[in-house]
């Protein structure tokens, strides 16, 4: 099987690529490695991808890809996005709209001509916003409260449209707080670390009371290639979440115990855009996909925090 893995610079996407790689699969990696971060952030991340005789990388945008690229592509993983929900307000929208709508747009249009088995979509929790019952399942009407998530659930109904229209074969995965070694810089977890080891003040927007569902970086990688690889699910979408609901004042007492270190905590006002809770219904999932996360946080938090040190 032939791979093409978009975002494959990226953080979940060197992941996804390197377990691609070492089952021996060729990968085409696309990154137009925009600066949202330190590009060298990202070619770190794929440093020992380059030596695989298997990987070719392509730096270039999405939304430029024609047949030519994915000749002989079996399945895409279609992980590139312009990430950050604090960042998705006013001007800074039309990387938005350009990386992760028109690039999704373009990137099915091409694979309407070409016979794929499978079209991965990378969707995110941001789509569901405030949600009165959790765990939230896939039925839950979407109702993002950000523009980062407007723009995810776009491409998640351009996959349905191609799907329904043209049987491009879409699975869109909705990923739940994914975290562990390689995370971008801007997410908390990576953050509070930094902040622990190098003694810094720790910021908090809200009480801490704000909950999530933390997905470790294998059990993401793990659904992904279910997704890619059970027949019948076409169409579908799924929840993909670690299998706790944590506060963000426990997570920080858990990466005490780990650093042993104290953070010095400072609490800010809350942010524009972040839902005050997610916790994924991940039963569709493990009935269909046969997905079950098998991370606990606490040894997830403890490979980060060796990977940061």
């Amino acid at each position: 099987m032939k791979y093409l893995v978009t975002g494959a610079a990226g953080f979940i996407g060197s992941h996804l690529t390197r377990a691609l790689l070492h089952g021996e699969s060729s990968v085409i990696g696309v990154d137009n490695f925009t600066d949202y971060y330190e590009r060298k952030l990202k070619e770190a991340n794929i440093k020992d991808l380059r030596d695989y005789s298997n990987f070719t990388l392509l730096d270039m945008d999405v939304a430029e890809l024609s047949e030519r690229e994915l000749e002989g592509v079996g399945v895409v993983f279609h992980q590139a996005a312009q990430a950050g929900v604090r960042k998705s307000w006013g001007k800074s929208f039309d990387a938005y709209t350009h990386n992760n709508i028109l690039a999704t747009q373009k990137l099915l249009e091409v694979c309407r001509s070409i016979p794929l088995e499978r079209f991965v979509y990378a969707s995110s929790s941001s789509v569901y916003g405030e949600v009165a019952e959790l765990p939230v399942s896939e039925k839950a009407y979407p109702q993002p409260v950000s523009p980062y998530g407007v723009s995810k659930l776009a491409g998640e109904h351009l996959g349905n449209l191609y799907y329904y229209n043209y049987d491009v074969p879409v699975v869109s995965l909705r990923y739940f707080t994914v975290y562990g070694p390689g995370q971008r810089p801007d997410m908390a977890f990576n953050i509070f670390i930094r902040s622990l080891l190098e003694d810094r003040p720790l910021y908090v927007f809200g009480n801490g009371e704000q909950t999530r569902d933390f997905t470790y970086i294998d059990d993401a990688v793990t659904a992904n290639l279910a997704a890619a690889d059970v027949t019948g699910v076409e169409g579908k979408i799924f929840n993909v979440g670690g299998g706790s609901q944590v506060t963000v004042n426990q997570i920080i007492a858990i990466l005490e115990e780990i650093t042993e270190r104290k953070a010095r905590v400072e609490f800010q006002p809350p942010q524009k855009g972040d839902p005050r809770h997610t916790f994924a219904d991940t039963s569709s999932a493990r009935h269909l996909l046969g997905f079950v996360p098998r991370v606990d946080l606490r040894y997830g938090l403890q490979r980060q925090v060796a990977s940061l040190k």
